[in-house]
């Protein structure tokens, strides 16, 4: 039996959207400039069509396959799909095929083969219906690793002013922001640190490069209104959303 229905979906997303307006409005922040997207990892097509029809249009997948099992059922969603998880070299031409952003980027050869195929619909495979075609660029963000912990991807914080140099020169990517997963803590009030050390680290990159990142995704269920007072324009948002996770 599922804990998720639309009933239940719509619930959940008044109760989002409260905190999230209340977060916003503590640092003087509107709630319409941040960006919700649902983590749809373990949840079914029918979990996300819901979700769709109770108003979420930003929709996030943390495995490649996962989604290439789902699109087929949910191709006439007017939504924006993410790729939130580690994206492994091999898999870049069916991300670029089947996602709008890639929020995971951590190391230069994976910007350039994404930056490749892009570049090259005939042999990536990129189509229209996956949004990317006619000239239109990847969204990337970059993922910083805030933590030592041996389960977490992303590039060392030392690392990022070389690696952004090198992808903003790609001209089929979006270089947009930076992403962050932190360390699960029960007190959400011990992440804040390292949000605002991602948001810090977004300001000095502004600077080195002369042009804005808009994105900071950073905030998951637990912590995402504290990510929001520390700046997040986009937070990721599963299991407040959908529910428990493994529920079919």
């Amino acid at each position: 039996m599922s804990d998720w229905n639309e009933s239940t979906i719509r619930r959940n997303l008044e109760c989002i959207h409260e905190r999230m307006a209340h977060a916003a409005e503590r640092v003087g922040h509107h709630v319409n400039e941040i960006t919700l997207v649902g983590v749809a990892k373990t949840f079914p097509a029918e979990a996300i069509r819901l979700a769709h029809a109770a108003g979420v249009r930003h929709f996030g997948e943390n495995r490649v396959q996962e989604w290439e099992g789902k699109r087929a059922a949910l191709g006439d969603l007017d939504a924006t799909w993410h790729l939130v998880g580690h994206l492994q070299n091999n898999k870049a031409a069916k991300a670029a095929r089947m996602f709008h952003a890639v929020d995971s980027v951590d190391d230069f050869a994976l910007a350039q083969r994404l930056d490749r195929c892009m570049g090259d619909p005939a042999r990536s495979g990129v189509n229209a219906a996956a949004g990317a075609a006619g000239g239109r660029r990847l969204r990337v963000l970059i993922e910083v690793r805030l933590a030592v912990e041996e389960s977490k991807s992303g590039v060392q914080p030392e690392e990022l002013p070389t690696l952004t140099e090198k992808v903003v020169e790609l001209t089929h990517l979006d270089f947009a922001g930076l992403m962050c997963v932190p360390p699960l803590f029960e007190a959400a009030e011990k992440v804040r640190p390292f949000f605002a050390r991602l948001r810090l680290l977004r300001d000095d990159l502004e600077r080195q490069l002369g042009r804005k990142l808009p994105v900071l995704s950073m905030g998951m269920s637990q912590d995402f209104d504290v990510a929001i007072e520390e700046g997040a324009t986009e937070i990721r948002v599963g299991t407040a959303l959908f529910g428990g996770r493994g529920v079919k």
